[in-house]
């Protein structure tokens, strides 16, 4: 059996009749041409004002919507008392001795906790609990240094992260001598 290779003219004649055909296929595929032939346009009923579901020249139908006028008019919510008996406390915890002593110390290391400390307060918890634990030091501090950042932005303070940094220092060291095993 004889296999015979083609001819130049059939490879010339081959790869003529796949460039058409892709020419063709690559044609029915379009322009880029992205304009819209026609803009859609809804109407509103006469003499409401109010729009009405109309089908778009696209056959997709809008549905009604409130104008922000309507909804302005809408009455206000009224908040509902809290019922008796909900779980939860109502208010804030005191702080217990050691917490005093710790936000105290924080304030004379020239730091100012937020609200009633109880941000510092679940800081040191951490730093305690950390300690405890034998987390590396400067794993403690990393994280102590965030939320340090954290309590100053609730408390209204603009800090720079060298004056994160310290304030970090203040609570690691206010936690150890006055909060942790106390």
């Amino acid at each position: 059996m004889r296999i015979s290779t083609p001819t130049p003219l059939a490879r010339a004649v081959a790869v003529g009749a796949l460039s058409v055909a892709a020419v063709g296929v690559l044609a029915g595929c379009g322009s880029d041409d992205s304009t819209a032939s026609s803009t859609p346009t809804l109407t509103t009923a006469q003499g409401t004002g109010s729009p009405t579901a109309q089908p778009l020249a696209t056959g997709i139908e809008v549905p009604p919507y409130t104008s922000p006028a309507v909804a302005a008019t809408a009455p206000p919510e009224t908040p509902q008392a809290v019922p008796s008996g909900f779980p939860g406390p109502t208010e804030a915890p005191a702080l217990d001795a050691r917490g005093k002593a710790f936000v105290e110390a924080l304030r004379k290391g020239g730091v100012s906790p937020a609200g009633n400390g109880d941000v510092a307060i679940s800081t040191a918890n951490y730093i305690c609990s950390a300690k405890a634990n034998n987390v590396d030091a400067g794993e403690i501090t990393a994280y102590v240094t965030g939320m340090a950042g954290a309590e100053a932005t609730l408390a209204g303070v603009n800090q720079s992260a060298d004056q994160a940094a310290q304030a970090a220092k203040v609570y690691i060291d206010a936690a150890q001598s006055t909060y942790c095993n106390k």
